[in-house]
């Protein structure tokens, strides 16, 4: 299942130059350009409020947006720069990259664990510790996994989940070129406890 890739919203903006950038400013909006993909680069306007709530959510320069402008066909793109201003840290100005379908991105993909009732560690009190409930991948912009999925099933208390047990969707990669933690299951912490218990007497004698 494909990633529902979300909306960002933009008018196209007549004109370029510093003059036409600190206009639309005053009108409430954030000037920003749309270039590449052997396209003219076309200027837009974002409006003010409902982007910076956008960049305020996180992963806003790792998110693949679909650019929807009026009268224009709807564009997938990446940010590749927000310009702010120096005092009050607010975007002045803003820029993304067309990508084709075909394109290769970095984005962050939500894991998923499956198979909890086949798990023995879950079932003797284990816990499932998330190291990365998310983790970023290199993938297609025409076909991003909703997510990727760790099977729990067989694991015992202790055991460690690596990025290279994950069931990756064929052509996705990793970003990071080492098997990383996703997760693993903790012991219970009456167990926890006690082994802490057992380590303290010993270090006494």
């Amino acid at each position: 299942m494909a990633k529902e890739i979300p909306d960002l919203v933009a008018e196209a903006r007549a004109g370029t130059g510093k003059g036409a950038a600190r206009q639309s400013r005053r009108e409430g909006k954030v000037p920003g350009i749309v270039y590449g993909d052997g396209k003219d680069p076309v200027a837009l306007a974002f409006d003010f409020n409902k982007l910076l709530t956008q960049l305020r959510a996180g992963r806003f320069m790792s998110t693949l947006w679909n650019l929807k402008v009026d009268g224009q066909d709807d564009v997938r793109v990446i940010c590749r720069g927000v310009q702010r201003d120096v005092v009050k840290d607010l975007p002045i100005h803003i820029d993304f990259m067309r990508l084709r379908r075909t394109s290769k991105v970095n984005l962050f993909i939500p894991v998923e664990f499956v198979n909890h009732d086949k798990c023995p560690g879950l079932k003797k009190g284990g816990t499932l510790v998330t190291v990365r409930a998310e983790v970023e991948l290199m993938v297609t912009a025409g076909d991003i996994p909703d997510h990727i999925t760790v099977d729990l099933e067989g694991l015992e208390v202790g055991d460690t989940i690596h990025i290279n047990e994950a069931q990756l969707p064929e052509g996705v990669k990793p970003v990071i070129d080492r098997n990383f933690v996703i997760a693993n299951i903790a012991a219970p912490s009456a167990l926890r406890a006690e082994g802490s218990a057992e380590e303290e007497a010993a270090a006494e004698e």
